[in-house]
């Protein structure tokens, strides 16, 4: 009786742990399938983002041949300043296109050979002019950049064989564009100029170096105020705070701010620092001090959360061998927290750097064209200007959205791979 008892005993006891292994097996299964479905979503996320955005760093050019003719720029001979910023160079780029292509005649049809050009070339023409007034009576082979549309044709974006009313360009401008690129006057070339360029409303010549140096500036006005603030008031709150009622009221506080929807920090920003201080608009001083408020509790949050992961034999110790609270906290403490201290502040950071509700509601949305040279000048962000690109209804400016996420998360990496790099330099075992 008692040797079945026990065999019985075995077989259940084998029964469960064969029942035990194979939830553990499916657990595991499910813990693998759900990271393997997140990395497929962000591979796909990122190959559409790359697949759509990196034809922005290539740009067409047109070279023709133009003469700096005085009679269109300098009739009377004067050589004035004011003479020259005002001359007509369109009518050069006009002309180089009707030497090029004889056999068009008409307004209607060189209009629209005149659009193959971007706007832009005129303004290139008046910089050399203006910068070496000997360049008139001579010619010259200058290459300009191709309209927006013109570069959707080159980068195959463009169906040839649609209908020609259904067609940005008409058969005319595509017979005209083969000639080019068959001469070779027409390629695609690096483009530099979405590197270092402003925005702009034709695509051809936007470029995000505006918005990455707005970015730059809030950020840093964003770091150098969070950052000391952030980490003096998680050391006052977890070292030298008394325990009471005051204070619980304070973390209570500081961990609801962390939860606060941004755009709630941009109406403050709005009330506080343009209404009532009178601050400028759309300046990365203000965007700063905006995302300071923003970053802030998250700062403070895990501040608190490194100092206390350190162990209280280290407080201890330095008590032990006579030192003060403030050098307990100075010189043992806080070095051994700094690593969790960073973490934390590169992930405040991180979220100022996506973030675009609150500095939509201090004007930081503005139509900007001229890179900041200041924190007081008008600037836009990278998440603003990639929401004003995604919002134009132009073809062209699609490719230059995904360019410009492209940036943003290099940004990012860049911003994490400093956090790596400080965490493992200011890193202590114990």
């Amino acid at each position: 009786m008692s040797s079945r008892t026990a065999a019985d005993t075995r077989l259940l006891v084998e029964k469960s742990l064969r029942r035990r292994a194979w939830a553990e097996r499916r657990f595991r299964a499910y813990g693998l399938g759900a990271v393997l479905l997140g990395v497929v979503f962000v591979f796909f996320l990122f190959a559409s983002i790359i697949s759509k955005g990196y034809t922005a760093f290539l740009q067409a050019r047109v070279t023709l041949d133009i003469f700096y003719d005085p009679a269109a720029i300098d009739p009377e001979g004067t050589r004035q300043a004011e003479t020259l910023a005002m001359a007509n160079y369109s009518a050069l780029v006009r002309a180089a296109l009707r030497e090029k292509f004889p056999e068009i005649e008409g307004n209607a049809r060189r209009r629209a050979l005149y659009a193959l050009v971007s706007s832009s070339a005129a303004f290139e023409l008046q910089h050399r002019v203006q910068a070496d007034p000997s360049l008139l009576g001579q010619r010259q082979r200058l290459s300009f950049l191709a309209a927006a549309n013109v570069d959707q044709l080159l980068k195959g974006k463009i169906d040839r064989r649609l209908p020609e009313a259904n067609r940005v360009l008409t058969d005319q401008q595509i017979a005209c564009a083969d000639k080019l690129v068959n001469d070779g006057q027409l390629k695609l070339r690096f483009n530099s100029a979405f590197f270092t360029g402003g925005d702009s409303r034709e695509p051809e010549q936007a470029g995000v170096w505006g918005a990455v140096v707005g970015s730059m500036y809030t950020l840093a006005v964003t770091l150098l105020l969070s950052f000391p603030i952030g980490v003096a008031a998680a050391i006052y709150l977890e070292e030298f705070a008394p325990r009471n009622r005051w204070t619980d009221l304070i973390e209570v506080n500081i961990n609801n701010l962390a939860a606060v929807p941004s755009i709630v920090f941009g109406l403050l920003g709005l009330a506080m620092f343009l209404n009532f201080f009178g601050m400028p608009r759309s300046a990365p001083l203000v965007g700063g001090f905006v995302l300071t408020l923003l970053t802030l509790p998250t700062i403070i949050i895990a501040s608190r959360a490194a100092l206390k992961a350190v162990p209280p034999s280290i407080r201890e110790a330095a008590f032990g061998m006579g030192a003060s609270r403030l050098q307990m906290v100075g010189h043992h403490v806080l070095p051994l927290a700094m690593p969790g201290i960073l973490t934390g502040t590169i992930i405040g950071m991180a979220r100022a750097l996506g973030e675009t509700a609150p500095l939509l509601m201090i004007g930081m949305v503005a139509f900007i064209v001229n890179v900041p040279r200041s924190l007081a000048d008008p600037a836009t962000v990278l998440p603003v200007q990639i929401y004003l690109w995604a919002d134009s209804s132009e073809r062209a400016f699609l490719e230059r959205t995904s360019a410009a996420i492209i940036v943003l998360l290099a940004f990012l990496i860049v911003m994490n791979a400093a956090a790596v790099i400080l965490r493992n330099r200011f890193e202590r075992r114990w």
